[in-house]
């Protein structure tokens, strides 16, 4: 793998709205950070007692087993995104409405100990699939949520977003 095509995409590869997620992933090879933050992100939950599980920071916000459900619904999403951009499909994909799946994904009745679980096997073929994809298909792009997207961009985009979610965690939820 040419380490230039798995580079940091640059702003105009991605939608504004995942700017923070993009930004937030270190530099090195995106696929080892996903490959090693999967690991952080799991050491930390394993850490979660299960009963604060429920825990809300506020009165409208997610429990802290809606927020796990949320990042295997997310990233099961930005690898289909990013499967479909791989293999050169330019149908545009639809956007999804987050807060919709979480109130539907019934994870409040779930143990933390099996959403963590899930998320461990989606984050490994998440990178299983980035590993797999042929050198060429890093530059491609595609359309998803009416905007442009590379297959880079959904690479860092999903880095980013469980750092995103795992500093949340951290910093309002107290794990």
């Amino acid at each position: 793998m040419t380490t230039s095509l798995r580079a940091r995409p640059d702003a105009s590869e991605y939608a504004p709205f995942y700017h923070g997620y993009v930004t937030s992933v270190p530099e090195g090879d995106v696929v080892e950070i996903l490959r090693e933050s999967g690991r952080e992100l799991l050491d930390a939950i394993g850490r979660i007692p299960e009963e604060r599980g429920g825990f809300r920071y506020g009165p409208e916000k997610w429990s802290i087993r809606q927020v796990l459900g949320h990042l295997i619904d997310a990233e099961r999403i930005f690898s289909y995104r990013a499967l479909r951009v791989g293999r050169g499909d330019h149908t545009p994909l639809a956007a999804f409405d987050e807060n919709a799946y979480v109130q539907t994904a019934g994870s409040d009745a779930r143990t933390i100990a099996d959403l963590a679980r899930e998320l461990g096997v989606v984050r490994e073929a998440t990178v299983m699939l980035f590993e797999s994809l042929p050198d060429d298909a890093w530059g491609w792009s595609g359309v998803a949520s009416g905007k442009d997207i590379s297959l880079r961009a959904l690479a860092y985009i999903t880095a980013g977003h469980a750092r995103h979610h795992l500093r949340i965690l951290r910093e309002r939820y107290g794990i």
